[in-house]
């Protein structure tokens, strides 16, 4: 096994062809967003990391993975093929602009590219899966409010900067806030990230939560233990 790997309590991410290495961000949207339902596409799968942790979560499921990145598909293949949950993941190279699914999803995840800069990294593959430009908002959230179910759950993380402007966009595709965790490193950090799910259905009460990552003493804190303590060692 490659030394370049990332282990978990019930299966391993392999990421050294990944342009994008397993983060903070993937783990808190594999550990927090929707995964209920039979049938649930991770968009920009890279790794695997993220269709393998909502498999763990949800083992009556099917999970798609899907990504343009040729190396990171066949790596997230690899690791889906080593894991305890073959069975029920599969990966695919896959633009989503593109994809016409057979079925409607009742739960969709995406951890999308975010950066806008003009000016982008020397590492084109690394580039590709940060930019924006690779996968605008516009055209993530009208595609996936055309693969989900009347029922389904839409999952993300964005920079807390980009909140009001993503949710501004799903309203325009008839998809409405459902619950929203605003996070922050350390207490007395301003908020860098939030997760969001949204819905087909207008809710009249939107959950509201707070993650702080890190304690006092510099150890992760106790409500990041506990969402993701079936996944970290």
């Amino acid at each position: 096994m490659p030394t370049d790997v990332f282990r978990f309590k019930q299966f391993s991410i392999c990421h050294d062809r990944c342009a994008m290495k397993v983060g903070t961000d993937g783990v808190l949207l594999g550990a927090w967003g929707c995964v209920e339902g039979k049938h649930i596409l991770d968009v920009g799968t890279g790794s695997g990391l993220i269709a393998l942790m909502a498999a763990q979560r949800n083992r009556d499921a099917m999970v798609l993975g899907i990504d343009i990145d040729k190396q990171a598909v066949l790596q997230a293949q690899e690791n889906v093929a080593a894991s305890p949950f073959a069975d029920s993941v599969s990966c695919t190279l896959q633009d989503v602009a593109s994809f016409v699914p057979e079925i409607l999803y009742d739960a969709i995840l995406c951890n999308p590219p975010f950066f806008t800069e003009d000016t982008l990294p020397d590492d084109a593959g690394r580039a590709m899966a940060r930019n924006s430009k690779s996968l605008p908002f516009p055209l993530l959230i009208k595609k996936v409010s055309s693969m989900l179910n009347d029922n389904g759950k839409f999952s993300v993380i964005i920079p807390v900067s980009h909140m009001q402007e993503f949710v501004g966009l799903c309203l325009t595709e008839g998809l409405y806030l459902n619950r929203r965790c605003i996070v922050r490193t350390k207490a007395n950090k301003p908020p860098r990230r939030v997760l969001l799910t949204f819905c087909p259905n207008n809710v009249q009460n939107v959950q509201h939560q707070e993650l702080c990552l890190v304690a006092d003493d510099g150890s992760r804190s106790m409500v990041y233990q506990k969402l993701t303590e079936a996944f970290y060692l």
